[in-house]
């Protein structure tokens, strides 16, 4: 049985580390493989020095992990690496989202093409065959931003959240490297 993982939390939150967590224990299954789909971009030095720090991180911690990249096309990616026997990661919505709507270098996609981004991506996700664990943070805690850019991306990325949560069996919320279950399966049931 697959079974799909939201994992929301704020920046240092143990987001990361917790789905490498799944993965690790996924891993100790025989058969088993498991890919992390990494949307961010090395849009500057800082970003760059980040990206290579977790790859490292990763490298040690996790060796029979594949990491690939898709900064856009999320719904294609879950695709090409759907498998039974797989985990997937996806590391991170928001930095896909980021991507979409205030990319480094370009305009932005249209309402119309983020509409039919995130409806490929809870499709992909509802058809994919081996679990999923999808890393987001939670920016919506806050106070409300003072440009409409900002406001338009909190928004976006909280209906996101919400479609992504309904498809998912568990969402978990990190604080402080604490797991707070939000949502669970529900216990088997016994005949």
């Amino acid at each position: 049985m697959r079974s799909h993982e939201l994992i929301l939390g704020g920046q240092r939150s143990g987001k990361s580390r917790c789905a490498e967590g799944r993965a690790a224990t996924w891993l100790a299954g025989q058969g088993r493989s498991a890919v992390l789909i990494a949307t961010a971009q090395p849009g500057d030095l800082e970003m760059r020095a980040r990206i290579e720090r977790h790859r490292l991180d990763r490298s040690r911690t996790l060796p029979a992990m594949r990491t690939v990249e898709a900064p856009i096309d999320l719904a294609g990616a879950l695709g090409a690496h759907d498998d039974a026997d797989g985990l997937v990661i996806v590391d991170c919505l928001t930095l896909w989202l980021t991507n979409l709507l205030m990319p480094a270098a370009g305009p932005r996609v249209s309402d119309a093409e983020l509409s039919d981004r995130s409806v490929a991506l809870c499709d992909a996700l509802r058809h994919a065959r081996g679990p999923v664990v999808l890393v987001s943070n939670e920016v919506g805690l806050g106070i409300t931003p003072m440009t409409k850019e900002a406001r338009l991306f909190i928004d976006e990325l909280g209906r996101l959240h919400q479609r992504i949560a309904a498809i998912c069996a568990s969402v978990t919320l990190m604080v402080a490297g604490l797991e707070v279950p939000v949502k669970q399966p529900p216990p088997p049931t016994v005949s």
